[in-house]
């Protein structure tokens, strides 16, 4: 019985001396990942607070951009009542509101358009992933400093429209003047709600083409814009929520 038992106690023994430690290894990781958590969080709001200040710093020379161009009659205001009311709708339905972010708008997505705006004026070259906290810092920038109007007008002159007649378009105002010869308070609606419609893919859309793509979601943006629909939710930027039936 004895010599039975000794085994017996030496494997409890060396189970609880394993246990011991792989607790304290497991202990250790966790202080190691919450570290490195805490590390990461410490970096992305630098990283953010970079973009706040940098936006605080371009302030003075943008201000007096946009308010040249809204003395160009580029401005937000150039565009007529209802046409801007048809790009916020799709664009940013909370933009009158928000401080640069919106979370939970439905359609709203990822991207305000005053992140919109940062992304082509605080960088040379935009980079998805962790360039989207230096982006959202300078868009939170830009709101404590500049109007709604002047972000308005900086985000339209900075817009990519695709393709037109002369190669590639830069500025809402221009590609309304390439494409229709003719500013965009002149346009009917659904010469204005094409030019709309290719801002979320200037690169696949053809604006000077036959492209059902394209008249798809022109017809989802006058049915939003009618108040015939709403969106399914806060990412739902391809408007899936409006949808004609006859289109499922």
């Amino acid at each position: 019985m004895t010599s039975s038992a000794r085994p017996a106690g030496n494997q409890m023994n060396a189970s609880a001396h394993t246990s011991r430690l792989g607790k304290r290894l497991m202990r250790r990781i966790f202080k190691l990942a919450s570290l490195l958590v805490a590390l990461l969080v410490v970096a992305a709001i630098a990283y953010g607070g970079k973009g706040y200040w940098d936006a605080l710093s371009d302030a003075p020379q943008l201000r007096q951009r946009a308010d040249d161009l809204i003395a160009q009659g580029l401005g937000g205001d150039s565009l007529g009542a209802d046409h801007l009311a048809m790009l916020l709708k799709v664009e940013d339905p909370n933009f009158v509101d928000h401080a640069g972010v919106d979370f939970s708008t439905p359609g709203a997505g990822a991207t305000t358009i005053t992140q919109s705006a940062s992304k082509r004026l605080a960088f040379e070259k935009f980079q998805p992933g962790v360039g989207k906290i230096r982006q959202t810092g300078y868009a939170m920038g830009l709101e404590s400093r500049l109007s709604k109007d002047q972000i308005l007008a900086l985000w339209l002159d900075t817009l990519e429209m695709g393709e037109g007649p002369e190669g590639w378009v830069t500025g809402f105002h221009k590609a309304s003047s390439a494409i229709y010869g003719r500013p965009p308070a002149e346009l009917n609606s659904t010469e204005f709600a094409r030019l709309v419609a290719v801002l979320i893919s200037p690169a696949t859309f053809k604006l000077r083409d036959n492209d059902p793509a394209l008249d798809e979601r022109v017809r989802r943006i006058e049915r939003l814009a009618a108040g015939a629909c709403v969106p399914k939710g806060h990412g739902d930027v391809w408007l899936e929520g409006c949808r004609q039936p006859s289109d499922s």
